[in-house]
C-alpha cells in the first residue's frame, strides 16, 4: 500500500508545477466529486440513447434514437389490412401442409412501416426475391424468402429426413431445383393472398420474377414508404423467416377499405339508422293547411277591420285550393265533402322552386 505523505508530496509538486500554491484545497476537491458523481455502464447507456445490441434495425426505439428517426416514416395506420394478412396467415397454413404434406406452422411477427431503400440494405444475404405484380393495383410488390427457408422447403420437398437440420451451403448460387421450389412455394402464398384480399377487394396477385441480387428488385424509389410484414414458417425442427412488401403506392387504390374499422363500414353513413329514420318518417304525422285564398292589404285596412264586416275571397266552389306543410306549398286539388267532413281532392302536386326549398 503507498504511503499517505508520498502521495501528498507527489500532489504538491504536481501542484507547483502547474503554479498553484494551495494544495490542501485541490486536493480536497477530487474526493468531493468522487463520492458526488455516479458512472454509467455500459447498459444504462445504451438505453438511454436507444440502442440495443440484439435489434434487428426494424423495431421500436426508444431513448434519443427515438427522437432522431421519430419524423423518418410516420405514416397512417390500417386496421383493415391486419386483418387481412391474419386471413392470409390461416389460408397458409393450409396451403403449406397441402403442399408439403408435413405439419406447417405459418406465424405473423409484425407489420411495419420502413422507407424502400432502407429495406433493401437490411435484407440478409444469401436470399430469393420474388417480384410480383398486382394486377388491379397497377404495381407492384416483393416477397423476400431467406436462405434457412429455402434449405428447408428444398428438404423438405425433396424427401430429407426429420430431426436433422437443413444442409446450408455458403459460396454458391441457388440452383435450377432451388429456384424452381422456391417458385412454386411463392405461387402457393401469392394465390393465398388473392382470397385474403378477395372479401376487401378483387386483386389479383401474379409472380414476375426471381432476383437474388436485391438491386434488381428495384420496386419503388429508396425514399417510398411501405408495409413490411414479417412471417414466420416452421416445419416441425425446420423453417425459416419470409417477408412481404407492399409499398403505399400499391395500397394507394384501395387505401379508404384499408382505413376501415371492420368489413363494410361506410364513412358518415349507416344504412341501419338510415332504414331506422325512413321508417319513423314515413310513421310521422304533419299538419297539412288548406290554403282557400290570399288576399294582400294594406296595414290601415287591416286596423279599420271591423266585428261583422265581410271579406270577400276571390275563389269559387270550383276553385283550386293549395296544401301546405309548414308554409311549403305540396299539392293542389279541389274542395268537396265526403260524409260530414270537408275533404281535399288531390289533383296535382306543386314543382317545387329554389325560393321553397329555402325556407
Amino acid at each position: 500500500m503507498a504511503d499517505p505523505q508520498d502521495e501528498n508530496a507527489k500532489a504538491e509538486e504536481a501542484l507547483e508545477a502547474a503554479g498553484t500554491d494551495a494544495p490542501g484545497e485541490v486536493i480536497a476537491a477530487p474526493a468531493v466529486a468522487t463520492s458526488a458523481e455516479r458512472i454509467l455502464n455500459q447498459d444504462e447507456i445504451d438505453s438511454l440513447l436507444g440502442f440495443d445490441v440484439n435489434d434487428d434495425g426494424l423495431q421500436d426505439k426508444s431513448g434519443v434514437r427515438a427522437i432522431i428517426n421519430s419524423a423518418l416514416v410516420s405514416y397512417e395506420r390500417l386496421p383493415m389490412l391486419e386483418i387481412v394478412f391474419d386471413r392470409l396467415v390461416r389460408l397458409m397454413t393450409t396451403s403449406l401442409r397441402n403442399f408439403t404434406s408435413d405439419n406447417v406452422e405459418v406465424s405473423l411477427d409484425n407489420i411495419t412501416s420502413i422507407r424502400f431503400g432502407d429495406y433493401l440494405n437490411s435484407i440478409p444475404l444469401p436470399a430469393i426475391l420474388a417480384v410480383f405484380r398486382a394486377e388491379q393495383l397497377d404495381n407492384y410488390g416483393l416477397f423476400t424468402v431467406d436462405s434457412n427457408l429455402i434449405y428447408s422447403i428444398v428438404d423438405v420437398l425433396l424427401g430429407g429426413r426429420r430431426g436433422t437440420a437443413a444442409m446450408r451451403i455458403e459460396g454458391r448460387p441457388y440452383t435450377t431445383i432451388e429456384r424452381t421450389l422456391v417458385q412454386r412455394m411463392t405461387e402457393v402464398i401469392l394465390q393465398d393472398m388473392c382470397q385474403a384480399f378477395e372479401p376487401l377487394a378483387p386483386v389479383n396477385f401474379v409472380l414476375d420474377r426471381l432476383e437474388t441480387n436485391p438491386r434488381f428488385a428495384a420496386i419503388a424509389r429508396p425514399a417510398n414508404a411501405a408495409i413490411l410484414v414479417k412471417l414466420r414458417i416452421d416445419m416441425e425442427d425446420r423453417g425459416g423467416r419470409t417477408e412481404l412488401l407492399l409499398p403505399y403506392a400499391t395500397l394507394e387504390p384501395i387505401r379508404k377499405l384499408l382505413l376501415q374499422q371492420f368489413m363494410g363500414e361506410k364513412f358518415g353513413r349507416d344504412s341501419i339508422w338510415e332504414s331506422h329514420l325512413a321508417t319513423e318518417l314515413w310513421s310521422t304525422k304533419v299538419d297539412i293547411d288548406a290554403i282557400l285564398d290570399e288576399q294582400i292589404m294594406s296595414l290601415n285596412k287591416v286596423r279599420n277591420l271591423e266585428v261583422g264586416q265581410t271579406l270577400m275571397l276571390n275563389s269559387g266552389p270550383d276553385s283550386k285550393i293549395e296544401l301546405r306543410c309548414g308554409g311549403v306549398p305540396l299539392l293542389r286539388g279541389r274542395m268537396g265533402r265526403v260524409g260530414s267532413s270537408v275533404a281535399v281532392r288531390v289533383d296535382d302536386a306543386i314543382e317545387r322552386t329554389d325560393a321553397s326549398r329555402a325556407l
